[in-house]
């Protein structure tokens, strides 16, 4: 690993302000952030792990527990509450046997919420690796995940 490491830094001189560019390739890379990589980008950049460690538990979009290949969340904003948010987390827990923040076995998908990603109108809203799933139901939630598996699983349960 920390061949790999070395590589992602020397594209990076010794500026502190490259610290979250860095991370982005690092989880990139990882699918999030290895802890025994801090000490790395902390001796590169100069700076001390508790500032790293700061930013990355400042940040939602960093993670220290490995992720899934797909990171599916799910708004529990006001509008997408009201409109039934909260049954469609429950229910992708339910699907991937496994609790908000968690992974399912086969590191296929991470479930996380947010508290909005201001898309009210399309409420309750699921989004996908960047892909936004709007006006979610509890029936739609087989189809969509279903999009997202590999293909030779998909066809296997045809």
């Amino acid at each position: 690993m920390s061949a790999e490491i070395e590589k992602i830094l020397e594209e990076f001189d010794h500026d502190q302000r490259n610290l979250i560019h860095i991370l982005h390739h690092v989880q990139a890379r990882y699918a999030y952030i290895p802890p025994q990589t801090i000490s790395y980008i902390a001796r590169h950049l100069k700076i001390s792990e508790s500032e790293i460690y700061g930013v990355l538990t400042f940040y939602k979009g960093f993670s220290l527990e490995p992720r899934g290949k797909h990171l599916v969340t799910v708004c529990t904003g006001t509008a997408c509450h009201v409109r039934g948010a909260p049954r469609i987390v429950d229910e992708l827990e339910r699907k991937f046997d496994i609790e908000v923040t968690e992974t399912t076995k086969d590191k296929l998908f991470t479930l996380e919420t947010v508290n909005c990603v201001g898309a009210c109108a399309l409420g309750p809203i699921v989004v996908v690796d960047g892909e936004y799933h709007g006006q979610m139901k509890i029936s739609k939630v087989d189809k969509l995940i279903e999009k997202y598996k590999p293909a030779k699983e998909n066809k296997s349960k045809s």
